[in-house]
């Protein structure tokens, strides 16, 4: 990761760690950059979600784009995977989306998507952080060569046509629930329902600005468990502030994670030949029962570092078609090259119609074995995490867990931070094992 974009773009406090004037010099970069490898002229797409700070963001962006001699066409509210779904289909030499995901109000993002809709190379990120610390300047377009704004409403709703074609059933008769986290799926989510005959009861779509994931979305379940035993409602599908993911609450007001989608949907691809490699594409935070249950269903699996980028990494590499993560980003690479909160609620509900199953009854084959995190604050990481006396330790409870359980210990990415992590088949096995770890690391002095 690199001093200003992490793993899911520049984000910080608005107009503190993350100001106007930075999304005006990235625009600046970004306009240069493919107006100078683009003779017939760079075409640059935006979407912002709800956040108060999304417009002022957008449009010193599309300023430093225009300056620079690119056009910037902008899709106003909308989510992330449908810029990525338009910079891919459309044409464009790049896509942008402001949004900071689940975060508060308060805080923003910029997350910058190559040609084919994916995330940005690395190369071209260090190349604008290069840019970003220099006091370089870049040529300004002049005259004819100058940018111009062009409302793209129409690829948003492109967009939305495109998940309604995915619908293989009609959801007449159903009564769903979504929760749209007052972010960019307020509005879309419902057309699409609606559009494929869904009763739609709907949560969290009334943004102001300032109250984006306030209590609802995939961060907050609460209100839409709550909306679905109170309306006796099928399923609850709930969104997070960009719709890059999705968690779903079943029919009796219990949560599915991500790990029971990935469930969910591999058995079904697998059962239809449709899951490439026989393989699902996790992260190491994807819970120990989860693997235990496609051992059993004789579907392989692969472990990635934490965050969606390097799941579809291993999955554009390897050829596979399903991955995903415990917080509801899921990748169905064969529609979209990122996570889709709305498409992936439209396959769970894609298979919840094909089985005559609900969704408690699908998830029925997976036990997730109860967890302990915790994370210790080190003045080294590197340090704790190598200690001869740490892994002595780590090593001593795998053994006693066997195949009961796990433990894995990770360094954090973005604090100074030790994570502790155990899988057992009871809460009480996790916490002790948990605290015989952390009781090391505090002896061996790493704790700040």
């Amino acid at each position: 990761m690199g001093k200003y974009f992490g793993t899911d773009g520049f984000r910080g406090e608005a107009n503190v760690n993350l100001t106007a004037d930075h999304a005006y010099q990235i625009g600046r970069f970004l306009g240069w950059y493919y107006s100078s490898r683009n003779p017939e002229g760079a075409k640059i797409v935006i979407g912002k979600d709800t956040r108060r700070s999304s417009y002022m963001l957008e449009y010193s962006l599309a300023a430093g784009i225009t300056a620079s001699g690119a056009d910037a066409y902008l899709l106003h509210v909308t989510t992330t995977p449908s810029v990525s779904f338009v910079t891919r289909t459309d044409g464009f030499d790049c896509g942008v989306m402001i949004s900071a995901s689940h975060n508060p109000y308060y805080d923003n993002g910029i997350k910058l998507l190559n040609s084919n809709g994916e995330k940005m190379e690395q190369a071209v990120l260090d190349e604008i952080e290069a840019y970003l610390d220099s006091k370089n300047e870049l040529p300004f377009a002049k005259r004819e060569k100058l940018g111009s704004t062009v409302d793209y409403v129409a690829g948003r709703n492109r967009y939305v046509g495109y998940l309604i074609s995915l619908g293989r059933f009609s959801f007449k008769g159903l009564r769903i629930g979504l929760d749209c986290a007052n972010g960019a799926a307020w509005n879309m989510a419902r057309t699409i329902f609606e559009a494929l005959g869904a009763k739609v009861y709907l949560i969290g779509a009334e943004p102001d600005g300032l109250n984006i994931n306030a209590g609802v979305g995939s961060t907050h379940m609460e209100k839409l468990q709550s909306l679905v035993l109170e309306k006796g409602l099928d399923v609850g599908f709930a969104y997070d502030g960009d719709a890059d993911r999705c968690l779903c609450v079943d029919e009796k007001g219990n949560i599915v994670s991500g790990d029971h989608i990935l469930y969910i949907l591999g058995q079904y691809m697998r059962d239809r030949g449709h899951l490439d490699n026989n393989t699902v594409v996790t992260t190491v935070m994807s819970n120990f029962g989860l693997y235990k249950a496609f051992d059993k269903l004789g579907i392989d699996y692969a472990k990635t570092k934490v965050g969606d980028k390097y799941v579809y990494e291993y999955m554009a590499q390897n050829g596979c078609r399903l991955g995903g993560e415990q917080s509801g980003h899921i990748i169905i690479s064969k529609y979209a090259n990122t996570g889709d909160g709305i498409l992936t609620s439209l396959k769970v509900m894609e298979v919840i119609m094909a089985k005559k199953q609900t969704l408690s009854e699908l998830c029925r084959g997976l036990k997730i074995y109860p967890q302990k995190l915790q994370n210790v604050r080190v003045k080294d990481k590197a340090a704790a995490q190598n200690d001869p006396a740490v892994q002595a330790a780590v090593d001593q409870v795998a053994e006693k867990l066997g195949d009961t359980g796990r433990i894995l210990v990770r360094e954090s990415g973005t604090e100074p931070v030790i994570r502790v992590m155990v899988e057992a088949p009871t809460q009480e096995e996790c916490e002790n094992y948990v605290n015989q770890v952390v009781e090391v690391i505090q002896s061996r002095g790493h704790q700040a």
